[in-house]
């Protein structure tokens, strides 16, 4: 009986710790940046100011659409470019690791477009797993998604919150010189790009 009693005694125990740590967890507030603020600039930037959400290891940057078109013969590149302040709390490492970017193309027979992304952290250009840029051939048309894996540097806030700058330089470019008098070759962006970061408590 004693030997019942004091299995009894231990799965209780068990029992309430687990609990206890599953309060904790819950009680744990999620990841945030003490603040992200978002600079745009570019010849192809519409007026609009860009939002930014977290959720979860995913940091969200919207802001207007933006595109390229050339009436024949002409060639048109436009370009819109990010600065995003990254105001990293105490106590985390960071490291950016994919992005997240759609958009649309139409190019009409003898036309080309094409998409260029830099992407750059701490100062230095991020290198990617897959190619971040994309070019659209005579005849191309319909949407386009890219979901590249990046290795940026990570960024070590173990002991002292850390300031640093992640930046996005986009440029379409829509090529209507050999098309028919009267087409047009557009390439569109649709005007968001999703960050996922590894988030490392230290």
């Amino acid at each position: 009986m004693k030997v019942l009693t004091a299995l009894i005694s231990s799965l209780t125990l068990l029992s309430l710790n687990v609990v206890g740590l599953s309060e904790a967890q819950a009680q744990t507030p999620a990841f945030q940046f003490e603040s992200v603020p978002v600079t745009v600039f570019g010849n192809g930037c519409p007026s609009g100011d860009a939002v930014v959400s977290l959720v979860g290891n995913t940091l969200s940057v919207t802001f207007p659409r933006f595109q390229a078109t050339a009436v024949s013969p002409r060639v048109v590149s436009q370009s819109c470019n990010l600065r995003i302040g990254l105001n990293i709390p105490r106590g985390y490492k960071i490291q950016p690791i994919n992005l997240r970017y759609s958009g649309s193309a139409n190019v009409p027979q003898g036309g080309t477009a094409a998409l260029r992304v830099r992407p750059v952290f701490q100062g230095q250009v991020i290198p990617s797993t897959n190619d971040l840029n994309a070019n659209f051939p005579s005849g191309s048309s319909g949407g386009w998604l890219k979901d590249v894996a990046i290795t940026g540097d990570t960024v070590d806030a173990c002991a002292n919150r850390v300031s640093s700058v992640f930046g996005i330089n986009t440029t379409l470019i829509a090529r209507a010189t050999n098309v028919a008098a009267g087409q047009r070759t557009q390439i569109g962006f649709n005007g968001i790009y999703r960050i996922r970061f590894n988030l490392t408590p230290c």
